[in-house]
Order: structure tokens, then C-alpha cells, then sequence
């Protein structure tokens, strides 16, 4: 960045990308459309790239413009409490909390992972987004997260300054419906041996663990189904069509909701749970919330 912001220039940009054209924002704003051009001109030549391109008659963001506009918008809503704070008004609403979670972590763990932030003494107004961990990971490195939850840590592969925080690891426990699970729970984990099983696809890494695993044992399960939605494969693991595993963190949870009961644990596979930052410095309170309480009572 080649110097200051200009605050002024920085609002035309904020009106443009939220009204969708120069047009638009110059009427908003009784400004002429050519004040503003050049105002956007040198807010990219400070900034050092373009912020906005041409998309048919509108124009889009670029990356870097996303970016900014993040900014921007926190920038003029606290300028905007800070007018209400001076003029005797309380500051209201709370700030935002983006977290993405990698699609192939079971949505009861992520709850469980993301329920501490939600009790910080600061009020914070949670967005939850869910897709393939390299999705969430661009995401991050646009700032358009704040936190990515995924059960691999990101490494060089996935060419993403982050970094690593790891919440805590969990072994698996074998759940099935009454009546299956009495079939099977005795000589655990034996018993896997041509057993039904409902397994996670390759995508996920427990899947890949758990299947060296088997080999290592000599132990070859009946695999009736594959599923990516964990939630799925709960359901049919309810209707007893085979036994699933879960993490052991959370295994009283889904006997609870699904009505199943245990088979067995397994505590020489492991599945392990992280938390990604675009900084090695945690300064969000509802991250150390996260990383504080996964550490002292989910994963124990």
C-alpha cells in the first residue's frame, strides 16, 4: 500500500460497490459520476490494485476489492455508533462472527466447537458457512472468514498463509440400532468382521485412518453404503440398516437424538479437529472462546 486511505475516497468506493454502478452511487450521493471515477482511480492507485472491474453493465469485485469492502463496511458502521455514542444513544448491534467448517465435520461437533463464542461477554452475530475445506480456506485468505473448522490442518498444498490450531482429537465409537447393535457389541471390535458397516467416503480423513486400520487388523466389514453428509448416514445407521461410527466426543449426543446405542469404541483410531486463523495471534475473544473451551472440555 503506497499510502494513507483517504477516507473520502475509501466512501465512494463503499457506495459504488453496494449500489452496483457509478450511476447509482453518484445519484445517491449528488455526486457526478465523473468526481467519483476519479476518486476510485486514485483510491486503487493507494491501494496498488483494482478494486473493481467491468461484468456486462455493472461492475464486480475483485478479490482485493472484497477485501476492502469488508473493511469499509465495518469502518462506516462503527462511524456510524460512534455519531449515536456522541449524540447521548447507546452503540448497538453486535459484531460479526464468520465461521466456515469443512463439509465432511459432523454438524453436531461443529456446534459443539462454535457454542462457546456465543457466551463471550461481547455480543457477536454468528454467520456459520459450510463447503470443501479449500473453499473455506480462499475464503480466509480474503478475510471473508474469520475461522475455518476442518479435520485436516492446512499445509503448503493448499498454498494459504494460515494458521494451525489444534482443538483436540477423539476416538470413534460404533452406533447402531437396538437390535443391530446387540448382534454385534460382543467380541468388539472383532465382530466388524463382516459386519453391515455405513462409512464416510475417501473424502473425509477419519475414513482413511479407519481404513488402515482394517488392514492392519485383517478385519474386512460388509460396507453397505458410502456417505459425504454425515447426517444422512446417521438416518439410514437409525433405521438399522448398518452400523456408522462417530467421534466418541459426541457419541451420547447422537444415541440421544438418532436412538441408537453404542457398539463398541475404537481408541487406536483418531480423529482430530482444527481450528485455522489468518493469524498466529489469536485477538478475536470468540476465537479464544473456541479454542479455550475445546481444549479444557470437548476434547478431554
Amino acid at each position: 500500500m503506497q499510502d494513507v486511505i483517504n477516507y473520502k475516497h475509501l466512501k465512494y468506493f463503499w457506495a459504488v460497490a453496494h449500489e452496483g454502478s457509478i450511476a447509482k452511487a453518484s445519484a445517491k450521493l449528488n455526486i457526478t459520476p465523473q468526481t467519483i471515477s476519479g476518486q476510485l482511480s486514485l483510491l486503487e492507485e493507494r491501494v496498488g490494485n483494482e478494486l473493481l472491474q467491468k461484468e456486462g453493465r455493472g461492475l464486480r469485485l475483485t478479490d482485493t476489492g472484497r477485501v476492502v469492502l469488508r473493511y469499509a463496511d465495518e469502518i462506516f458502521e462503527l462511524g456510524n455508533e460512534l455519531s449515536d455514542v456522541l449524540k447521548g444513544n447507546n452503540a448497538v448491534g453486535p459484531a460479526e462472527f464468520i465461521v466456515g467448517a469443512s463439509s465432511v465435520l459432523p454438524k453436531t461437533i461443529v456446534h459443539k466447537i462454535i457454542k462457546p463464542a456465543m457466551h463471550i461477554e461481547q455480543e457477536i452475530r454468528l454467520t456459520s458457512l459450510e463447503g470443501p475445506v479449500d473453499s473455506m480456506l480462499a475464503d480466509l485468505a480474503v478475510h471473508k472468514v474469520d475461522l475455518v473448522l476442518s479435520d485436516v490442518p492446512v499445509t503448503g498444498a493448499f498454498s494459504v498463509k494460515a494458521y494451525n490450531h489444534l482443538l483436540g482429537e477423539s476416538g470413534i465409537t460404533f452406533l447402531a440400532a437396538p437390535a443391530l447393535a446387540r448382534q454385534y457389541e460382543k467380541n468388539f471390535p472383532i465382530s466388524l468382521n463382516n459386519a453391515p458397516l455405513l462409512l464416510p467416503t475417501q473424502q473425509h480423513e477419519i475414513r482413511k485412518e479407519f481404513d488402515f486400520w482394517l488392514s492392519d487388523q485383517n478385519i474386512h466389514p460388509n460396507i453397505v453404503a458410502q456417505f459425504d453428509d454425515s447426517a444422512l448416514m446417521k438416518s439410514f445407521g437409525q433405521s438399522g440398516l448398518g452400523i456408522f461410527f462417530m467421534p466418541s466426543t459426541i457419541a451420547d449426543d447422537v444415541c440421544d437424538s438418532f436412538h441408537v446405542r453404542p457398539v463398541g469404541e475404537l481408541t487406536q483410531v483418531k480423529q482430530k479437529f482444527y481450528a485455522i486463523s489468518a493469524e498466529r495471534k489469536i485477538r478475536h475473544p470468540a476465537i479464544a472462546a473456541i479454542l479455550n473451551s475445546a481444549k479444557s472440555s470437548l476434547f478431554v
